[in-house]
Parts: structure tokens; sequence; C-alpha cells
């Protein structure tokens, strides 16, 4: 191999290290993936589905009602539903949803019905998460989990790649 063979293969190589390169940023900055674990998202979404999340979204964009995260709590990664943003009284009264008192339509598939409960007003940074399968879902309604720091959301979920 002479020079010039040597000058060729690091120019040949340097477009897959910087490719290379380019998918590892994204893989750990920008996207992520993360698994469904049990059943409180159903009927959306189901135990071992795989999603793919934007961790970038929630640095130049707040959390929108009704956008499905991954957030942090405790130990555990929870894939929940924005339901209550800050400044907002959130009630649930006979399976409606209520923000600051007036009804508000949730125009996605629910399992199960929402008993009854109202929260506080939820301060600034923080926001209420509740999962689609409303009777087996342990979400923002447990004390154990409580309303999630906006610092906690790990990404918002863009679309499941793998069903389980």
């Amino acid at each position: 191999m002479d020079l010039r063979d040597l000058k060729e293969f690091i120019k040949d190589s340097l477009g897959y290290i910087i490719v290379g390169f380019i998918v590892f940023l994204v893989a750990v900055y920008i996207i992520s993936f993360q698994q469904v674990s049990g059943p409180s998202m159903k009927p959306t979404y189901n135990s071992r589905d795989i999603l793919l999340l934007n961790k970038t979204h929630y640095i130049f964009f707040e959390p929108k009602r009704f956008d499905v995260v991954a957030a942090e709590s405790g130990s555990a990664v929870l894939v929940k539903r924005v339901i209550g943003l800050p400044g907002e009284k959130i009630e649930y009264k006979n399976n409606i949803l209520y923000v600051n008192g007036d009804p508000v339509e949730e125009s996605f598939n629910i399992e199960g019905e929402t008993k009854d409960f109202s929260t506080d007003v939820i301060p600034e940074g923080k926001y209420f998460l509740i999962g689609d399968n409303r009777s087996n879902s342990i979400d923002s309604r447990n004390e154990e989990i409580g309303l999630i720091s906006k610092k906690d959301l790990i990404g918002k979920v863009m679309f499941r790649i793998w069903k389980g």
C-alpha cells in the first residue's frame, strides 16, 4: 500500500466516520426509544410497544394538552398523556374532563371510566399526566407519582415503531 492508496482509504473512510458520528449524536441527544410497560396506555399503546421519542421537542415548545409523553418518576419511566397544564384546575365528573370549570372533549380512545376527582391549581412548571386506560393506570392521580415537572419529561412520543 503506497501513500496514495492510504490517502484514498482515509478519504473514503472519513465519510463513514462522519455519518456514524452524526447518527450517534442523533441517537443520544435528539431521539430515543421507549418501551411501554403495562396496560396503562391501552387502547392507544399496548405493553411492550416500542415508541420513538423526540427528546428535543420540549426544549423549544411547551407541552400541550393531550400530548403523549415519556417522563421520569423516581426510578420508573412513565408513558402517559398530558391532561393538565400549569395554572389549570383539572376535574373529572361523570367521566367528563373539566378544565377550569369548562368541559373539554377528549378525542382519543379511552379504556375504562375515569373516576371523579379534582385537583388544585397546577403550579408553574408542573403537568398532570394520566394514562388512557383510566381504570388501570398509575399516574398523576396517584400520590407516589403526583404532578410531573417539565424537567422530568424525557420527550414527546412521535409514533410507535414496533407493536409488542
